[in-house]
């Protein structure tokens, strides 16, 4: 496959069929999936579950753009080690890693994660879009942390009824922002699927329903705390997915460890704090509509200190490795 240096905003518009969306500093709209929370009435792109046939929403390419350098940043370093040495003594894995990274979007896991880890790797790049396949494809990594081979393959599909055949294997399964749009039921059936297949799972970026801003509001509790409860919508667990995921792994023998990821965004990320604070007061007032008129104010002040260089947030997330018993032997 020919490399490129194309970003996923070019590669969308190389390609077409997706919709325009509005830019990183677009006043007036939010780029699809920006933020934490989908548009109302939109779903996750990836699940667990069989949607019947339902067509799935497309995150923008942009807004996958825009918040990787963030993510990257983010991402906890201190989970490699272990998941290293994990990786070097799994018993079957001659002939090098096989990553599956559940809903991938445009690929930024393996962009952050490959070149880290050392060997051989083959990347299984699972997405209901075959538009962020494409992109995750063609900008994946070539070369491994010691120069080793990087491939790639995709498969389109909902990760639906994920069972133990599923990741045969596999010597990794790896995922960003998943865990939180997940039931308590699909964090089990992934757990279970891991623990079958004996692979470790490093999944990255979940929501742990804290926000800190460097000054103050009185609305900011408020305003967590109705955007915690729509992450729980429909049976979703948000800030709770975490805890969950950790007694799941540990009820299949997985030794969990975790660790904060925070986002730390100030006057070099503009264009992602307002597409993010859009999407957390959007939420929160979907959530608890009372809350429009004083959200807007609060909003708009917002936007104005973060358009000043002014505004410095810390949006927490949780990195976690789950370290499967190995089979085969181990």
């Amino acid at each position: 496959m020919r490399k490129t240096t194309a970003t996923p905003a070019d590669m969308a518009r190389q390609i077409g069929g997706i919709p325009a969306q509005p830019g990183p500093h677009d006043p007036d709209g939010v780029i699809a999936g920006a933020g934490p929370v989908a548009r109302p009435g939109e779903r996750p792109t990836v699940r667990l579950r069989d949607n019947g046939g339902e067509e799935q929403p497309r995150y923008a390419p942009e807004w996958l753009e825009l918040r990787e350098p963030a993510d990257a940043a983010a991402r906890s370093l201190d989970l490699l080690d272990p998941l290293r040495i994990r990786l070097a003594n799994l018993p079957g894995r001659s002939g090098g890693a096989a990553v599956h990274d559940l809903g991938c979007g445009t690929g930024s896991m393996g962009r952050w994660l490959a070149p880290r880890l050392d060997g051989p790797q083959h990347w299984i790049l699972h997405d209901r879009d075959p538009y962020l396949l494409h992109f995750a494809a063609v900008a994946s990594p070539r070369a491994a942390a010691d120069g080793s081979r990087v491939t790639v393959e995709t498969r389109r599909g909902d990760v639906a009824r994920l069972t133990p055949d599923a990741l045969v294997g596999a010597s990794l399964v790896t995922a960003s922002a998943l865990l939180d749009v997940l039931t308590r039921e699909e964090i089990e059936t992934l757990a279970a699927a891991c623990a079958g297949a004996g692979c470790p799972a490093l999944l990255t970026l979940s929501v742990a329903g804290r926000v800190e801003f460097a000054a103050p509001d009185p609305l900011d509790e408020e305003l967590t705390a109705a955007f915690n409860d729509h992450q729980r919508r429909g049976g979703m667990l948000g800030p709770d997915a975490v805890g969950v995921a950790v007694e799941a792994f540990g009820a299949h023998g997985a030794t969990v460890k975790v660790h904060p990821s925070p986002w730390r965004l100030g006057p070099e990320n503009v264009g992602l704090t307002a597409q993010w604070l859009r999407g957390w007061v959007g939420a929160a007032v979907e959530q608890r509509p009372e809350l429009a008129e004083r959200a807007e104010t609060y909003l708009q002040a917002r936007l104005a200190a973060c358009a000043a260089g002014e505004l410095r947030v810390t949006v927490h997330h949780s990195d976690l490795l789950a370290l499967a018993r190995p089979t085969g032997g181990a």
